[in-house]
């Protein structure tokens, strides 16, 4: 098949039948396209196909991308099929996510504001990680590679990745893999590479999100290539001046020419960011800094809020959740005991010594108080007969599971990746879809400020979780999957409503603020895919009341 760009719409490639052109670069074009089977649209990648001339670059990206449909991660790309149709023209199926790319929100809004660039990396960081974790490098990270559905990321084009173990480089087609403009050092040299020449190219993308700007800018690609491997960019901060002087160092390490003095993960590259940035209190073009200044009260910020324009696409971070009881006043008894009516009675005003008939004013007034004061009583009653209702959660894609919880939370479904129920579910959604690379300074706030709060349920299911494995396999698996460092103890049999369930009790841990989520999860085997339920909460153990009546309640789909 001869790939003539607009001739293939209409036509079926595969069995996709395509509708128009989404993309294209110098190796392949993105379609839209739908799946008739299934009666949904995909984005389908199809190849140059001079690429499969090469028997070995045909082989490895079949296998590489079915590998990468296999890491389950909520910021990288999900991959339906990676094939080649019956004229040997390599083609790869994903989803179609309606929405900006980096590159075009770089264009159309210059430097982006830190609060949003923020989110963007962390996840970003999250989903090459996680490929890592799986011995895979992606090799072209790009802003035009990371996909902007409203706040949620993902990466995608992982067809060309490699394993670590390969040599970077050419294809047997004389085709570099990657794009000059973000290319590391090794890459162009033709070295062994591993998941930090990706870091690099996340620096590259970092600086010119941040900037508006490349960190290399030279006339021809024989030029960019030299300034990568010899020259320096200019410092960030001096390009965009409101970046406080410390990013530098960090930009500096994770540009480094030698991959031996980068950080050891992405996330810890984005993490030393956000430390850096961390004392900066505004935002020049709108943006919220990225934690808070040490020592600030909860309500002096810099709490990112929304903005009225178009860059207000993540979520405010302001919480949701109802009061945790009714306001403070004095006492029931009090408006009783002070009341004249119930008191020593009133010294005559008369010199005369004559007691005065009491009015009708007294009289009313004390009646009001009675009668105010017994709707307190009736609003506390209220107030405390609310905190027994609950709520039931009804089976959803991304959540096939039905489960009870208070009623004074709310719950959160994110697309079809996975569920929350928390008096703060926004922010916890934003918290989980970020993945290890999470952001954790608002929910740092909610368990200093009310950790009663700071709880929930969250639900996911996932092809890559296994019941029958052990607390260390689990782990490897949650790492990859949850924010934070997951410390996990010995897996136990129980029962999850009307399912068997393997318990796993343990703890999801914020490196960077210390703060710590203990949680109860029930590991479900059910087909076709495992489902998680964990319980989280801010105290020392999560096997409280709440707990036990959420665990009772669950009803698998």
């Amino acid at each position: 098949m001869q790939l003539n760009e607009r001739s293939l719409i209409g036509q079926e490639v595969a069995g996709y039948y395509i509708e128009d052109i989404v993309g294209k670069g110098g190796m392949a074009v993105v379609y839209l396209a739908l799946d008739p089977r299934l009666s949904r649209r995909v984005a389908l990648k199809i190849l140059n196909p001079v690429l499969s001339v090469d028997d070995r670059f045909r082989q490895r990206f079949i296998l590489e991308s079915r590998t990468v449909a296999s890491i389950e991660h909520p910021n990288i790309i999900p991959i339906y099929e990676a094939n080649a149709d019956a004229d040997g023209v390599l083609y790869i199926a994903m989803r179609y996510v309606d929405g900006l790319d980096l590159r075009r929100l770089i264009y159309d809004r210059g430097p982006l504001p830190i609060g949003q660039a923020n989110q963007i990396f962390a996840q970003t960081a999250a989903a090459l990680d996680a490929a890592h974790a799986h011995d895979l490098i992606h090799r072209d990270v790009k802003p035009a590679n990371i996909l902007l559905a409203g706040d949620h990321v993902y990466l995608t084009d992982f067809g060309i990745t490699k394993h670590r173990s390969s040599i970077s480089g050419l294809t047997q087609t004389d085709q570099f893999i990657g794009t000059p403009r973000y290319m590391s050092p090794e890459q162009i040299n033709k070295e062994h590479i591993d998941g930090r020449c990706d870091q690099y190219a996340l620096a590259c993308v970092v600086y010119e999100a941040l900037a508006a700007r490349l960190p290399f800018q030279r006339e021809n690609d024989i030029a960019l290539l030299w300034a990568h491997l010899a020259e320096q960019p200019p410092p960030l901060s001096q390009v965009r001046p409101e970046l406080p002087p410390a990013i530098d160092a960090v930009m500096m390490r994770g540009l480094a020419k030698s991959p031996e003095q980068r950080y050891a993960t992405c996330t810890e590259f984005v993490s030393a960011l956000r430390d850096a940035i961390g004392g900066h209190q505004s935002d020049a073009v709108g943006g919220a800094s990225l934690i808070p200044r040490p020592g600030t009260s909860p309500h002096s910020g810099p709490h990112p809020v929304p903005n009225s324009g178009p860059q207000s696409v993540l979520h405010s971070g302001s919480s949701s959740g109802p009061h945790s009881g009714p306001h403070s006043g004095p006492p029931l008894g009090a408006p009783f005991a002070q009341s004249p009516a119930f008191g020593a009675p009133a010294p005559p005003t008369h010199p005369t010594g004559q007691k005065k008939r009491p009015g009708r004013v007294p009289i009313v007034a004390a009646t009001l108080v009675a009668a105010v004061a017994a709707l307190a009583l009736v609003a506390l009653i209220i107030m405390n007969h609310r905190g027994d209702a609950w709520t039931r959660y009804q089976a959803s894609t991304a959540a096939p599971i039905a489960f009870e919880y208070p009623g004074d939370w709310t719950v959160r479904t994110h697309r079809d990746l996975f569920a929350v129920a928390s008096p703060h579910a926004t922010e916890f959604e934003a918290l989980f879809v970020a993945g290890p690379g999470a952001d954790w300074s608002r929910i740092s706030q909610i368990v200093a400020d009310d950790p009663d709060t700071a709880s929930g349920v969250y639900v996911q299911t996932s092809d890559t979780l296994d019941a029958g494995g052990d607390s260390e396999q689990m782990k490897a698996k949650m790492d990859t999957l949850l924010p934070g460092e997951v410390d996990l103890g010995k897996p136990a049999q129980d029962q999850a409503g009307n399912s068997p369930a393997t318990r796993f009790d343990g703890s999801l841990r914020d490196p960077a603020t210390g703060t710590r989520l203990g949680f109860v999860s029930y590991v479900i085997d059910r087909r076709p895919k495992t489902m998680l339920v964990m319980y989280f909460c801010a105290k020392s153990t999560c096997d409280d009341a709440t707990q036990t009546r959420i665990r009772q309640s669950v009803h698998v789909s």
